[in-house]
């Protein structure tokens, strides 16, 4: 546990070139005694650190020394090789600092550790969207990312609907979920959600903004994500499902939803139908997703529902009778 934290230290040193023990305790989680004990235990092993006392001060590493990588374990090495996602870096213009930062990891590996590291490589990759999803185009995400990084206010055309709005805002951070690119920025003092392929124009004003100190993209999106899904269904529709149905609903709706449904269905009936809740975005849309169980669905509420899915089956009757 100790090697691991020394480990720890000297990259966070070298990363940070300069820290109080303060700074370093908080970062790594352990107290300042333990910090002290931890850099007299480096500068014994030859790693040339000092530190200064007074304002300012704090423990530094020598200017230009680094250490090569030979502390990582061989999970630890074989992670970094594990990352690629290799569309998602392409689309950021990363494509070139990945490999530059593969090759440099492997020349400062132990023979040991490189075999594993591409063993990794080589059997497992990442192909983040679902079958069937052709990524959206997004000509501005060059422009969207390098905004994200420099901190630079960026003015926006955005569609919505069948008009384009303009709107001047910060951005904060990019993710991507299932293969479509959102952007999280401050707009008049809310911080929103905007997909990316949905700007039809940016450009950089020239003007940089201040980072909030407090903003964490992973938390904010965990929260934006989940409310974005509640907005989305803001209908309730009542149904009675046969067993195939009850197996095949998560598949025809929304996932969670359908988890939900299922969750609090009623009690089987003699042939194994179960009353359910759903939550869906709309009745017309969920007409459009219901018609995939065929024959056991049975819509209870709301009447234009099952009027819906009634004349859906009628025409699939209608268009699939006789021998073509």
């Amino acid at each position: 546990m100790r090697a691991s934290r020394l480990v720890t230290l000297l990259f966070t040193l070298q990363r940070r070139r300069a820290a109080t023990a303060a700074e370093l305790a908080a970062e790594l989680e352990v107290s300042e005694r333990t910090i002290y004990r931890d850099v007299a235990a480096l500068a014994d092993a030859g790693v040339p650190l000092f530190t200064e006392s007074g304002p300012g001060g704090g423990i530094r590493l020598v200017d230009g020394w680094r250490t090569r990588l030979d502390g990582l374990t061989a999970h630890e090495a074989a992670a970094l090789f594990a990352v690629g996602a290799p569309q998602v870096l392409a689309d950021l213009g990363m494509s070139a600092a990945l490999a530059g930062a593969q090759a440099k990891l492997l020349a400062t590996l132990p023979e040991s550790l490189r075999e594993h590291a591409r063993t990794v490589a080589e059997r497992f990759h990442l192909d983040a969207p679902g079958w069937f999803h052709r990524p959206h185009e997004v000509p501005h995400l060059d422009t969207v990312a390098a905004a994200v990084w420099e901190q630079q206010r960026l003015r926006i055309g955005y569609r919505r609907r069948d008009e384009v709005v303009q709107r001047e805002l910060d951005p904060l951070g990019l993710v991507m979920k299932a293969g479509t690119w959102y952007l999280s920025a401050d707009s008049g003092g809310r911080v929103l959600m905007f997909r990316v392929d949905r700007i039809v124009d940016a450009e950089p004003t020239g003007e940089r903004f201040v980072r909030p100190p407090d903003f964490d993209l992973p938390t904010w999106w965990a929260g934006a994500s989940a409310g974005f899904e509640s907005t989305m269904l803001r209908a309730t529709v009542r149904l009675r499902l046969g067993p195939g149905a009850l197996t095949r609903l998560p598949r025809v709706v929304d996932a969670d939803a359908a988890a939900t449904a299922l969750t609090n269905a009623g009690d089987p009936d003699t042939d194994g139908w179960r009353e359910v809740r759903l939550d869906v975005e709309d009745v017309r849309v969920a007409a459009g997703q219901l018609v995939g169980l065929a024959g056991e669905v049975e819509a209870l509420d709301p009447p234009e529902l099952r009027s819906a899915l009634r004349a859906a089956g009628l025409a699939l009757a209608a268009h699939n009778t006789g021998t073509g």
